[in-house]
């Protein structure tokens, strides 16, 4: 699906993608052109790319056909960026999934690419519907706008994983089964993902605001330095939610190592309390029938019950010993 918005210079705003001169649109330098091109095939947006707004082949190239990382290049006339939104879903196998946003900016223009429904875009697309004066702004301001809603989308899938991170850490010293070593392995994968993103993107912020572009004006650079400053505060909480996963990987292992010697202590005390039953059992034969040698006194009453309370005693004994020498 192809959309659009154009304010031309008298003010006038249209919506219809099909009632705009692209060309007449493009040309006009005192109007603003924001063109939407949500998971279009390809023979549709290249004529379009390359006949109507004139973009290199190779920036085309990049924008249909391959995917990349968050970055900024300097064309001249416009500017070719990739941003990328984020989103988490905690019972899907990989958690943590991203959206390539493909930008070309010029000065009276603004052409996104994407293949998924970005909530952040749309809204700043709802809201120059709504608000027909957002539209008189720069280019570079709808860029800074949708940059922004994109960054503070990202808030709550920071805090949703800090959430997990709390629930693993509660259920760490009561229940520390395999499947919690899964969680955090997947934990920490998804904020390695994060951090991936949060760090180029914060480069391109950064680019916007300090760079010499010549499409973006001064009074439009405090915007993205407002952006950058998000992502740098993002990039911390990221950084310490990895830390905190680490953490909690640490201590899954200490707790499993501690149950590990707590059940070994366990076995130790059985088999110690054992062993003079053993050795009774062992030396006595536990036969209390007529030997065939007299011995008559080993086969009497008195005797099988004196084994039998030695043979309780004794681990009873052992077992109080133990515990006032503080072994269990």
């Amino acid at each position: 699906m192809i959309s659009a918005l154009y304010r031309s210079r008298d003010g006038t705003l249209y919506k219809d993608f099909n009632a705009i001169q692209l060309s007449e649109a493009i040309q006009d330098e005192q109007g603003l052109l924001w063109l939407d091109m949500v998971n279009e095939p390809k023979e549709v947006c290249i004529p379009i790319l390359r006949d109507d707004f004139g973009f290199h082949p190779l920036a085309i190239d990049d924008a249909l056909e391959e995917s990349h990382v968050p970055k900024v290049d300097d064309w001249g006339r416009y500017l070719y960026l990739v941003l990328h939104a984020v989103d988490f879903d905690s019972e899907k196998e990989e958690p943590l999934s991203t959206h390539e946003l493909d930008l070309f900016l010029g000065e009276n223009y603004l052409v996104t690419y994407r293949i998924q429904s970005m909530p952040g875009l749309e809204r700043v697309w709802e809201s120059c519907q709504r608000d027909e004066r957002l539209m008189q702004k720069s280019a570079a301001n709808l860029l800074y706008r949708i940059a922004d809603e994109m960054v503070a989308n990202t808030m709550p899938v920071v805090d949703e994983i800090d959430e997990t991170v709390d629930q693993i850490e509660d259920i760490l010293f009561d229940r520390p089964e395999p499947q919690l070593l899964e969680r955090i392995f997947t934990l920490k994968r998804s904020l390695l993902h994060l951090r991936r993103i949060i760090s180029p993107q914060r480069e391109v912020l950064n680019k916007l605001a300090r760079g010499d572009f010549r499409i973006i004006a001064e009074d439009d650079k405090v915007f993205f330095r407002d952006v950058y400053d998000h992502l740098v505060r993002l990039y911390d909480i990221a950084e310490g939610l990895r830390d905190l996963a680490g953490g909690a990987l640490e201590t899954y292992l200490s707790v499993v190592s501690n149950r590990m010697n707590e059940v070994m202590k366990i076995l130790a005390v059985i088999t110690t309390l054992f062993m003079p039953i053993s050795f009774l059992s062992g030396f006595f034969g536990m036969n209390f029938f007529q030997p065939v040698t007299p011995l008559s006194a080993w086969t009497e009453r008195l005797t099988f019950f004196v084994v039998v309370a030695v043979m309780v005693i004794v681990p009873v004994g052992m077992y109080l010993w133990m515990r006032s020498r503080r072994w269990m």
